[in-house]
């Protein structure tokens, strides 16, 4: 679904995806919508708003985390207890930024690592 572009250029990072749900949350939900079948990338792609050339790298991370099954060339849900886990987590750090805003690394002050190596 398009957007009008003072959105685009304006709006929150958030509300740019779509339902607020990240391509992963998107991919989970379709395929756990009916976890007796199993989908070709297209199809996944038809179903979702994941665009074509994010799905590939979005279903080889759900991969490897044990969330999806890749076999020749359909993709199925993966371990449902690992799904409730990972979906429930997504919702409430997704709660909790809505309520108390994004981290800011450089607020953490000093003696905190962020990750990031190249400072």
């Amino acid at each position: 679904m398009p957007i009008d572009i003072q959105s685009f250029e304006e709006g929150d990072e958030a509300d740019l995806r779509a339902g607020g749900r990240t391509n992963a949350e998107e991919v989970l939900a379709f395929l756990a919508s009916s976890p007796d079948q199993a989908y070709t990338p297209s199809e996944i792609h038809d179903g979702t708003t994941v665009a074509r050339g994010s799905l590939g790298v979005v279903l080889s991370r759900l991969e490897d985390r044990g969330l999806v099954r890749h076999r020749g060339d359909y993709w199925a849900i993966g371990d449902v207890e690992a799904l409730d886990v990972t979906l429930s987590s997504m919702a409430t750090a997704r709660a909790a930024t809505e309520r108390l805003g994004a981290e800011d690394p450089d607020e953490w002050g000093p003696g905190v690592d962020d990750g990031d190596e190249s400072e």
